[in-house]
């Protein structure tokens, strides 16, 4: 059973369960400084409170927004510094609204490739499939 009391603090496996977050996930984030490390008790358990909730939840969700572990710690400690961080923050926004924008466009080649090349299995029966040596021609290629 999770220890809930504000008192005694959570256990990491209640602070999964509220955040989403699997416990690894969590014991990895604290190793690398993305979030804070708990205090133990003098068994060694880790005892959380909420504001580690809060920080967890907040690199969740950055994380799926697809920040870097990088970008997701320097914007959290820009969150924790307040207002004065805003336009720190919007640089890092920025920067990856533009990585963002440049993964649609490979997506959108890719995706005209791909029909394409569909579209060439599409009229019946070949000797070679289309499919198969365009993947070849780009192994080929990239070698």
């Amino acid at each position: 059973m999770a220890i809930t009391t504000a008192r005694a603090g959570l256990a990491i496996g209640e602070v999964a369960r509220r955040t989403g977050c699997n416990v690894e996930t969590i014991r990895y984030y604290e190793r690398i400084g993305v979030v804070p490390r708990p205090p133990r008790t003098k068994s060694g358990r880790r005892l959380y409170g909420q504001a580690h909730v809060g920080r967890l939840a907040f690199v969740r969700r950055a994380r799926e927004l697809g920040f870097t572990l990088e970008q997701v710690g320097g914007l959290a400690g820009l969150a924790a510094r307040g207002g004065q961080a805003c336009a720190e923050v919007q640089a890092i926004a920025l920067a990856h609204l533009t990585a963002v924008r440049r993964k649609l466009a490979d997506l959108r080649r890719l995706e005209r490739v791909l029909a394409a090349t569909l579209a060439q299995c599409a009229a019946g029966r070949l000797d070679a499939c289309p499919i198969i040596e365009a993947l070849s021609r780009d192994m080929a290629a990239a070698r």
